[in-house]
């Protein structure tokens, strides 16, 4: 435990701490970070360096807090897909022996790489068996929906269809496995259709959206279309298990309506 009576900087990944004539560098290969309200908690359960006095030795350490360091943000990594304005982001998971920490949204940081900002208005939660697909959803016009998708248990192949008719990639799709074990998140901005196929036993999905449901704009294209040729993993008809809506009501993508 580092004395309160320390003095604390940060140099790139190094924490120095200098007490009297003491002076320890610590270095961190993995660092379980949360701001509280003095300061900044750092959680290590590996085994790190240590200089002391210039006599390097290994010591393992779960809990350093350090109470005048300056304040700083875990962030998500944030990469844009193929198809423009349709990002993947994963966080940054830190895990120790009582379990995991991560911040699974923020504002802020959200708007600064996307490059705009978006209110997200509400949050929906479903879960399905192994084979329920559902989609292609979207709403029609000023209905659109932006969505931001991730998997609470399970996994799922997430798809996005660009419906944006002056696109690039017009017709186009991303398909992306979210799962409770790798944490990802699929932002689908407005001007798409989506849809998402359970692939483990069960599945609890939830999304964040930034506009409300209006039945009256929704739309549905069959999840099959030759057109769009998206590679789903279940395919047995007896398997895939889809809606009265989506099986019956479902267009063609040369019939949807676009943007």
């Amino acid at each position: 435990m580092v004395s309160h009576k320390a003095t604390i900087s940060r140099n790139n990944n190094a924490v120095v701490v200098q007490q009297k004539n003491l002076n320890v560098s610590i270095h961190f290969n993995h660092l379980f970070c949360k701001n509280s309200e003095n300061g900044l908690i750092v959680q290590q359960k590996y085994i790190e360096i240590f200089e002391i006095e210039n006599k390097k030795f290994r010591s393992r350490f779960s809990r350093i807090c350090l109470l005048t360091l300056e304040q700083n943000s875990i962030s998500m990594d944030y990469k844009e897909t193929e198809i423009k304005g349709v990002w993947v982001i994963e966080p940054k998971v830190f895990n120790d022996e009582r379990g995991y920490f991560f911040e699974a949204w923020k504002q802020a940081e959200f708007d600064e790489h996307i490059g705009y900002h978006t209110t997200f208005i509400q949050d929906n939660q479903s879960k399905s068996s192994k084979g329920v697909l559902r989609g292609l959803h979207y709403q029609r016009g000023e209905f659109s929906q932006a969505k931001l998708v991730r998997v609470l248990q399970g996994e799922v192949l997430d798809v996005a269809v660009d419906l944006r008719k002056n696109s690039l990639t017009f017709g186009k799709h991303i398909a992306v496995i979210l799962s409770e074990a790798n944490n990802r998140q699929l932002f689908i901005p407005r001007g798409f259709a989506h849809g998402f196929q359970v692939l483990s036993d069960v599945a609890i999905f939830t999304y964040k959206v930034d506009n409300t449901y209006a039945p009256q704009a929704e739309c549905s294209i069959c999840y099959n279309d030759p057109d769009l040729a998206i590679d789903w993993p279940i395919t047995t008809p007896e398997e895939v298990l889809l809606s009265e809506k989506d099986l019956n009501k479902a267009v063609s993508f040369k019939e949807a309506v676009v943007f």
